[in-house]
């Protein structure tokens, strides 16, 4: 039986992908760097891309439940360290207890829960005021904690990507909390909290966007490269003629005559509805924009600048991450989390 083929495909570029965790490493300073890997490596492909960064020379990741820890144990050789962010619930136990990897524990309830199960080593997220997951930085920490092995305190930037006094709160209630509640080590810095300086360094730093090619920060900039491209197949080439619409609802109506493409490309694989109008793709070196309005499963641009594009060739989708979020109104974790299963996936 022949392999399917899809018209959609991912170009991954793992060397991009090294480069950034070792940019990030770097400016980590004497702290260790992470890597978050959750929903499957952001769209990536979790195992791939920890494969990567443990020849890189990475030892500590990150997801966000167990059946993503279950998936990647196999990778958990001697010191490699996997963290479970969102804790573990009573329906985890019996993978958890067997597991290699590790709860991050937020609240008494699974604190209570890990220690009448034996107590292995844990990990601790204390909230110091993004108010979602984590012990209260208020609450009597120690006392809950009391009896277990814990390996990594940390907590989580509310808004490392802006300049808001949040951040000074939340690293001074930090330093608190790293004085008073024993662990191994302390974490508090996201991608963004890394270009932030080394008072939120700590000893451990847990990137995300920025491994994948997202600019979580101006520090950023030119440093960070891309590592995902998509492609899209043409399906069909047609003219489009003054005084014609096209896509749904006719939000688009032409001038003059277009020579346009239709890609098996929609909102269904992560192309969002964002790009009506506003993305393009590319094909060697000339820009084509996106006509009307993106479907399910098709988008229309316009070829007009290369007469040598037909049914059957392939286009590069402008996916810059800075770019794509300001041309479609989404945030540049969207843009990669959201990219579907129907695309081939190919690292270089």
């Amino acid at each position: 039986m022949h392999g399917y083929i899809a018209p959609l495909r991912l170009r991954l570029d793992g060397e991009a992908l090294v480069s950034n965790w070792r940019w990030l490493a770097q400016m980590s300073g004497s702290a260790a760097c992470g890597a978050a890997i959750k929903a499957n490596g952001y769209g990536l492909g979790a195992e791939a891309v920890m494969q990567r960064l443990i020849r890189a020379g990475c030892r500590d990741f990150f997801v966000s439940n167990w059946g993503e820890a279950q998936a990647l144990e196999p990778l958990l050789t001697d010191g490699v360290r996997l963290s479970v962010l969102h804790g573990v619930r009573g329906e985890d136990m019996a993978i958890a207890t067997e597991s290699r990897a590790k709860p991050v524990l937020s609240t008494p309830a699974q604190i209570a829960r890990w220690r009448d199960a034996g107590g292995k080593p844990c990990d601790v997220m204390i909230d110091t005021g993004m108010n979602r997951l984590g012990l209260d930085w208020r609450s009597e920490t120690l006392a809950v904690l009391n009896g277990l092995t814990v390996e990594t305190v940390m907590s989580h930037l509310a808004s490392a990507d802006e300049e808001v006094a949040l951040n000074r709160v939340q690293l001074d209630r930090f330093a608190d909390i790293a004085r008073r509640v024993p662990g191994e080590r302390h974490s508090l810095a996201n991608s963004a909290g890394i270009c932030r300086g080394a008072d939120y360094h700590f000893d451990l730093t847990r990137p995300g966007i920025a491994l994948y090619g997202g600019v979580p920060h101006v520090k950023a900039v030119g440093h960070i490269r891309q590592v995902v491209q998509p492609q899209a197949q043409i399906l069909q080439r047609r003219r489009l003629i003054a005084g014609d619409s096209i896509g749904y609802n006719a939000t688009f109506t032409a001038t003059r005559d277009h020579e346009i493409a239709i890609l098996n490309l929609g909102y269904a694989d992560g192309y969002l509805r964002g790009f009506s109008g506003t993305g393009e793709a590319s094909a060697g070196g000339a820009r084509l924009p996106v006509l009307g309005r993106v479907s399910m499963d098709l988008v229309a641009i316009d070829v007009s600048a290369r007469a040598d594009l037909a049914e059957g060739d392939w286009v590069d989708i402008d996916y810059d991450l800075r770019r794509a979020s300001a041309a479609s109104g989404l945030s540049q974790y969207e843009l990669l989390t959201g990219l579907g299963a129907r695309y081939d996936r190919s690292w270089a």
